[in-house]
């Protein structure tokens, strides 16, 4: 097919044409990053909540941050962060939609995860997570580092609007799986079935 703008008398001016919407191509604006959560995955995650309030059963933070990140790893809180190590990519820096793994601690023995809703600034993140008030979801919740060395070590969450609490101690992020990863983890499934 010949566009009307490519027929050209001279090959030089043709060659030229071409030349600038090739280099028009590479200048192309990058694609945006994500700035929100799926949400798809929020409205599975907070139908799965609805579900198990309205038979009267608890809703833990596990389940509802395996549901938000797809990150799919089972067990208290306190074991994602050694069970990632094998199978996700982890990190020591927040990124949306990873999942904040807290260190147990004699007050919180269980450990906790949440999942990072949005990235602030180096020093400051929002989590969406469950159970950190009992029985309940808590969307779009502050959170801040309060390590010596700006490493994510240990934060305080803001409990309720503009009181941040004690300081807790973090393991790292956990990285949901990329589509790739996904399609693999998905694929070795089918084939362990059959």
């Amino acid at each position: 097919m010949i566009l009307p703008f490519m027929t050209m008398k001279t090959p030089l001016r043709a060659a030229m044409m071409l030349g600038a919407l090739a280099l028009a191509g590479c200048a192309s604006a990058p694609m945006p990053q994500e700035t929100t959560l799926d949400p798809d995955r929020m409205s599975f995650a907070m139908s799965e909540v609805e579900d198990l309030q309205s038979r009267g059963a608890r809703v833990w933070c596990v389940p509802f941050a395996r549901n938000l990140s797809g990150v799919e790893i089972h067990g208290n809180a306190r074991t994602w962060w050694k069970q990632a190590q094998a199978d996700f990519p982890v990190s020591h820096a927040p990124e949306l939609g990873a999942v904040m793994a807290f260190a147990p601690t004699s007050a919180m023995p269980l450990g906790h995860v949440g999942v990072v809703s949005a990235v602030e600034g180096d020093r400051k993140i929002r989590i969406d997570h469950a159970n950190w008030h009992r029985n309940e979801v808590s969307l779009n919740m502050s959170v801040i580092d309060v390590s010596k060395n700006n490493d994510w070590s240990r934060v305080r969450v803001e409990t309720y609007p503009g009181a941040y609490g004690s300081v807790y101690p973090i393991n790292g992020f956990i990285l949901p799986d990329s589509p790739t990863q996904a399609l693999a983890t998905r694929l070795k499934e089918r084939l362990s079935e059959d």
